[in-house]
C-alpha cells in the first residue's frame, strides 16, 4: 500500500501566493485524481489518499470534501485551538503513525515541519517520497535524497494540471521545451 498524506493548505498557498500571485482560478487547480493515479503507477501499488483539512473555524467545505471522497481520498477535517497548526499537526501524528506499519509514503507538501517524520521513514525498506513544486520544497530535504527520498514535480511529473503554470525554475536540459516558451 502507498499512503498518500496531502496537505492541502501548503500546496494552494504555494500555488496561490508563490507561483499565481493570487487565489488560482478552478482551472488552475491541481487535479488530486491525478496525485492518486500517479502514486498506485509510480509505486506500482494499490493507493490511499488521506487529505487533511483545517476545519478549526467549525465548518467544513462540503462540496470539496464530496470531490475528495468521490476521487477516492479520505479527507481528514481536524480542529484546535488558536495558533494550532492542526492540519500539520494531523499530518506529523499520522507519519509517524506510519513508521511501524508497512507501506510506502507519499507526502504533497513542501513543509519543513515534517523533517523528523520524514526522516524516521526513511529506513531503507519502504519508498517514501515528496510531491511539490520542485524550487519550493523545503531545503532540508536535500540531506534525505542520498537516503532515497523521491522528489516528485506537481506538475512536470505527476501532471497534475490542466494548465501550464507561470513558474521560474531551473530546467533540466534534456526536459526543455522551446515551444513551451514561443
Amino acid at each position: 500500500m502507498t499512503y498518500v498524506l496531502v496537505d492541502g493548505e501548503n500546496i494552494d498557498a504555494t500555488l496561490g501566493s508563490s507561483i499565481l500571485e493570487g487565489r488560482p482560478a478552478p482551472e488552475q487547480r491541481p487535479r488530486w485524481e491525478r496525485v492518486m493515479d500517479f502514486a498506485r503507477t509510480t509505486f506500482a501499488q494499490p493507493a490511499k489518499g488521506l487529505f487533511f483539512l483545517n476545519a478549526s473555524n467549525g465548518h467544513l467545505p462540503m462540496s470539496f470534501v464530496q470531490a475528495l471522497l468521490a476521487l477516492g481520498y479520505q479527507p481528514i477535517p481536524l480542529s484546535g485551538g488558536p495558533g494550532e497548526k492542526v492540519v500539520d499537526i494531523g499530518i506529523q501524528r499520522t507519519l509517524e503513525a506510519l513508521v511501524g506499519r508497512d507501506g510506502d509514503v507519499l507526502l504533497a507538501s513542501h513543509d519543513g515541519d515534517f523533517l523528523p517524520q520524514v526522516d524516521s521513514l526513511l529506513t531503507g525498506d519502504r519508498l517514501v517520497g515528496l510531491v511539490a513544486f520542485r524550487e519550493f520544497v523545503n531545503s532540508q530535504y536535500a540531506s534525505f535524497y542520498e537516503r532515497g527520498l523521491k522528489v516528485f514535480d506537481l506538475e512536470d511529473d505527476v501532471r497534475a494540471f490542466n494548465v501550464v503554470l507561470p513558474r521560474v525554475r531551473i530546467i533540466p536540459l534534456e526536459s526543455f521545451d522551446p515551444l513551451r516558451y514561443l
